[in-house]
């Protein structure tokens, strides 16, 4: 079992733990000289003491706020000089330095070139589709090798599919740094230097090596003297700042290039590495991830099965982040998960939800969740680690992300190459009409699929192809949302090869169209449920059904905002469908009443009382029949299905029936029953007439 708190793309360093007395480790003023001081066969154990009662007590206190406050003001003040990415200041400060510029420069134009290169060939020869594969997995080889910048732009580019071919994507997705991990006293001394403090008065013991290590930093397990807490120390690499900083300075340069000569590309790709460097220079300071993971635990720990770390300000810095210690197995690691008694696809189906709340309700989401960052607890938990590049969705892409999927699901393929402007996949001077049928291509054959037989990747792989063939501009949160749950389906897939993300996806999507009162969504929802002036009922039962599936369901929620749209000033249209619909509803209960009460009624009496009128009264055939009590049975399902609902109780009719009592809402009425009359008495004259009829009468 691997339990640690992981740096992004981290390379485990698994070492065996184990507990010892805090008095069998002696506190010297030199930290350095208790390393030495140990047994050597020791030096990769982890040297850790159980919290005192006392301390104990102290963890059980309510922190206080002002204090948490001022630690965290304390901090940031640390943090004033952390470098902030810009492009002017990294050529100004690189642009002095030749010769280091030069040297940097021939590295990365050697092991590139070739690789340039050889695209060039296998493309004027023809070859260049079949040797894909292996061309992505030589560039995967050659940024690992290139250190740490390299293995940052690969990530970055495995969710890119506007530039990126397939093939690139899924062998740069397998990204791992692979970095060794830098002197230990180095790691100490930084600690000391940016806290202003001594090791041996912050902790009371500290792991002697590192428990994971990745490009930007390493990290330790260490216990706080004051309290006893357990936590996890992150240091930062030194001289990263300088690496990356060099490297972005090149590669920029090379951007420019691509913009000026290779047209296949559409994407300006000097302002994506400019807002690529901007996130990794982010994570380069450890305050600003103290804050990220303190707004992500605000916003999504509510949830009892998620855990997020708390910051320990005091001891945190530009360069150095102390958080919560959490014992855990990264996600990836089934059997280690099930030795515990958990269910992978269950901490899974935990992360889809809590990625689709990052993205369509608050729109502030963790753009690195690579199963190192996620990890399983023996509590069954889903632990969120790692909060150096966050992204945030813009508050009318995540409404137009729920319609999108309304669109979809409606084939509906003019309306979603609109929404492209919406998602700001498109600039809106860009002709969406020849991007429908490649829409209409793809989609109709995925969509002949069951929800539950969708492939998630299948859809973003066939979407990316999409995008890469026409002028799109995939946004940074668009891309990464899309990353995050192919990785957590590609997790569940490990598992059970027949688990579909889409599928889990679904009942959330159903409850945000059903109860979220906001009036884009309302309108999708209208749009779903209504085709060509008719009701869609199985529409409706499937939402609620698959809402259902959701445990913030709200049978009320539910109900209100439907009433309030209908009751509107401007839902005189869906009033007008609404009023037709109901009139087919009652005739069914009627008539579906009066079939069920025929069929009971002996033959000699049908003969006698209708002589002979029809089969049935009113009805023209065992067809309309059937279609009659079909719909009757559907809408009483539906009404059960609310019924059913944890929080559905008589109390949730009392504002229905005080709109029923409003001017609106009684024409509404009499319209429903003049409707009924007309139908019906039509209906009994057409048998009586002996005329055709049909069901549009």
């Amino acid at each position: 079992m691997i339990v640690a708190m992981l740096p992004s793309s981290s390379t485990i360093t698994q070492q065996p733990f184990s507990s010892w007395p805090r008095s069998s480790v002696p506190i010297s003023l030199s930290f350095k000289s208790r390393l030495t001081s140990l047994n050597p066969q020791f030096r990769a154990a982890l040297v850790e003491a159980k919290p005192s009662p006392n301390s104990l007590e102290v963890l059980s206190l309510p922190i206080d706020r002002a204090d948490d406050i001022q630690a965290e003001t304390k901090a940031m003040a640390r943090a004033v000089n952390a470098s902030v990415y810009s492009p002017e200041l990294v050529a100004s400060r690189y642009g002095s330095k030749p010769f280091k510029v030069v040297g940097r420069a021939f590295e990365i134009v050697f092991s590139l070139g070739s690789f340039g290169l050889k695209l060039l060939w296998e493309q004027r020869n023809g070859v260049a589709d079949k040797n894909k594969r292996v061309r992505a997995i030589e560039l995967r080889s050659i940024f690992t090798k290139l250190g740490p910048t390299f293995v940052k732009l690969g990530q970055g580019l495995s969710t890119r599919p506007d530039i990126c071919p397939i093939e690139y994507l899924e062998e740069l997705s397998e990204l791992q740094d692979g970095l060794p991990t830098f002197p230990d006293d180095v790691a100490f001394e930084c600690i000391e230097r940016e806290l202003g403090l001594s090791l041996d008065s912050i902790f009371s013991t500290i792991s002697p090596s590192p428990i994971a290590a990745a490009s930007l930093g390493q990290v330790y397990k260490a216990q706080l003297k004051y309290s006893g807490k357990v936590v996890a120390v992150k240091v930062q690499r030194p001289g990263i700042e300088e690496a990356i900083g060099l490297d972005f300075y090149l590669i920029r340069g090379l951007g420019f290039l691509i913009n000026k000569y290779v047209d296949r590309i559409t994407t300006d790709v000097v302002a994506l590495i400019d807002e690529f460097a901007c996130r990794v220079f982010q994570e380069l300071n450890y305050v600003q991830e103290g804050k990220n993971a303190r707004r992500f635990k605000k916003l999504y720990a509510d949830k009892e099965d998620i855990l997020v770390p708390d910051v320990f300000w005091d001891y945190t810095s530009a360069k150095v982040l102390t958080i919560d210690w959490v014992d855990g197995v990264k996600l990836n690691e089934q059997e280690a998960i099930e030795r515990q008694g958990l269910n992978v696809l269950d901490l899974v189906n935990t992360g889809i939800q809590c990625s689709l709340r990052q993205l369509l309700e608050y729109g502030y989401f963790h753009a690195d969740p690579h199963p190192g960052n996620l990890l399983a607890t023996p509590e069954g938990k889903l632990a969120f680690l790692d909060f150096g590049m966050m992204s945030e969705t813009p508050e009318e892409a995540r409404y137009a992300i729920v319609g999108h999927v309304v669109h979809l699901v409606n084939r509906d393929y003019e309306a979603m190459a609109q929404d492209y402007y919406a998602l700001d996949f498109l600039s809106r001077d860009v002709d969406v009409s020849p991007i429908v049928p490649a829409l209409r291509n793809f989609f109709d054959n995925a969509l002949d699929y069951t929800v539950s037989e969708l492939n998630f990747k299948t859809i973003v792989d066939g979407l990316g192809n999409v995008l890469y063939q026409y002028p799109f501009n995939v946004p940074a949160y668009y891309a990464l949302i899309l990353r995050s749950l192919t990785v957590l389906e590609g997790l569940a897939l490990y598992a059970d090869p027949n688990f579909k993300v889409l599928a889990a996806s679904y009942p959330y999507f159903a409850k945000r169209l059903l109860t979220d009162p906001n009036p884009y969504l309302r309108d999708a929802l209208i749009e779903l449920l209504f085709k060509d002036g008719k009701f869609r009922w199985n529409r409706l039962e499937n939402l609620l059904v698959q809402g259902r599936k959701d445990r913030d369901f709200s049978a009320k929620e539910a109900l209100q905002p439907a009433l309030k749209v209908l009751l509107s000033p401007d839902g005189e249209v869906l009033r007008n469908l609404v009023i037709k619909e109901a009139v087919r509803v009652s005739e069914a209960f009627t008539l579906g009443t009066i079939s069920d009460t025929y069929q009971y009624v002996p033959a000699f009496l049908r003969t006698l009382v209708l002589n002979g009128i029809a089969k049935e009264p009113l009805l023209t055939s065992e067809t309309e029949r059937q279609n009659m009590i079909e719909l009757r049975d559907q809408v009483i399902r539906i009404w059960k299905l609310l019924q059913s609902s944890n929080d559905f109780d008589p109390s949730l009719l009392l504002p229905i029936l005080q709109v029923v009592q409003q001017p609106e809402a009684r024409k509404l009425g009499g319209h429903v029953v003049g409707g009924i009359t007309q139908r019906l008495a039509a209906r009994f004259l057409l048998q009586v007439l002996g005329a055709p009829s049909s069901t549009s009468t």
